[in-house]
């Protein structure tokens, strides 16, 4: 995969690259940028063993509802632990295989994975570096309205950290904190949906 694109979607999940080419067919419309550990899924600390999927409370319908209203699914999650030597690349899309299979079976799905692997302070030298795919910055919302037709009117960004929302704030999409893995994501994602979407609320 070529440089420029490893911090932002490396390796992303074959259900995923299946449905890129019909993405370029579809009219724009607005996305939910999700953050994942402690959001979507409980955050056990560097969390990567698909065996340690718990989704949080209400993930799944989260997730149903923002398929139902027509947005694109997106998940924006720093990954230090792969610059720390916590875990590789492989590992993480083998978390995010399992997330897409779970969700799947209970009718649920996300479009698309993009995950920074670099922390300044990591001991692999190859990540060892600042980049602007790490949240607080911006850069994987951003490469997601470079990569998939959203717009930006009417999408919005969850999270459980500071970062989230300033990345959010920088990308110039409004943003909504939870409380680390036990928030109710459903009733965050009706919220936003009430507030900012076009779409159908389920």
């Amino acid at each position: 995969m070529p440089p420029e694109l490893g911090a932002r979607h490396r390796g992303l999940p074959s259900a995923n690259r299946a449905a890129v080419a019909r993405y370029a067919e579809q009219d724009a419309r607005a996305a939910a940028f999700l953050d994942r550990d402690g959001v979507l899924n409980v955050d056990m600390g560097f969390t990567h063993r698909p065996e340690d999927l718990r989704f949080t409370p209400t993930a799944v319908e989260a997730v149903r509802l923002l398929n139902a209203a027509g947005y694109f699914v997106i998940v924006v999650t720093n990954q230090s632990g792969i610059a720390r030597g916590h875990y590789g690349v492989e590992d993480v899309e083998r978390f995010h295989d399992q997330m897409l299979r779970t969700l799947s079976e209970q009718g649920a799905r996300i479009d698309r994975f993009y995950y920074c692997p670099y922390h300044p302070d990591g001991t692999i030298p190859a990540f060892a570096i600042e980049h602007d795919t790490r949240k607080p910055g911006s850069g994987m919302l951003m490469q997601a309205m470079r990569d998939l037709p959203i717009r930006r009117e009417g999408s919005f960004m969850i999270g459980d950290r500071q970062s989230d929302l300033d990345a959010a704030a920088a990308a110039g999409v409004p943003a909504l904190l939870v409380e680390t893995n036990a928030c109710d994501l459903a009733a965050s994602v009706r919220s936003m949906l009430a507030e900012h979407a076009f779409g159908e609320i389920g």
